[in-house]
């Protein structure tokens, strides 16, 4: 069983998730505020293994350099969004007149059907692209992580140069394939609920969204 904490940091509000098994946990997308989330994993007394990005924008990165340091893990990021990633520092200075620390290199890039170890659970990442060229969810029985390009009201911009009308509507149809069958709780049980865990805003459930 997952145990998520939403945190949400930056300028943005964008959503960082600490997602915990045991005392292992993931992070998922820092996108600021580093300290804050050290400290909440230290009080919660969790041993990150991983952070992983569900998309390039630099809302979701600012913090990956300095958790990077502080816990000597590996960066995931889908390669497609590499140059995105790689401009963070250059978007920030523009749409927050601010400077940032300098988002540090990817360790792994991740596609579609990898498993990321949670103790002893997996996520499974989602290829979703369309807000960016290499956004991905991550899908638990009982949870999916969205990124932008699902939030509770809405779905992603696609008014960037990069982005993709026809591709967020292809990924669109695909959460919505996963979230019309939820997963049997157990054999002869009612079927379970998926709570959905947007990049900005509320989480909702596949019966609510």
């Amino acid at each position: 069983m997952l145990s998520v904490k939403t945190l949400p940091v930056g300028d943005l509000e964008a959503n960082c998730y600490l997602v915990s098994n045991g005392n292992k946990c993931i992070i998922i997308d820092p996108g600021d505020d580093a300290d804050f989330i050290t400290e909440t994993i230290a009080n919660e007394k969790l041993a990150p293994t991983a952070i992983v990005l569900t998309h390039g924008h630099f809302d979701h990165v600012l913090g990956c350099l300095e958790l990077k340091l502080n816990f000597d893990i590996p960066i995931l990021l889908h390669q497609n969004d590499l140059k995105l990633y790689s401009s963070a520092n250059q978007s920030a200075k523009h749409w927050l007149k601010k400077n940032t620390l300098k988002v540090p290199p990817i360790d792994q890039f991740i596609k579609e059907g990898d498993k990321i170890k949670v103790g002893s659970e997996t996520l499974t990442v989602i290829e979703t692209p369309g807000h960016t060229p290499g956004s991905i969810c991550l899908y638990h029985p009982g949870a999916l992580f969205t990124g932008d390009t699902l939030f509770k009201d809405a779905a992603g911009r696609t008014d960037f140069s990069y982005s993709s009308p026809s591709d967020l509507a292809k990924s669109l149809t695909k959460i919505k394939s996963i979230l019309s069958e939820p997963f049997p709780l157990s054999k002869g049980e009612p079927k379970g609920v998926i709570t959905v865990y947007p990049g900005h805003g509320e989480s909702f459930t596949s019966s609510s969204g």
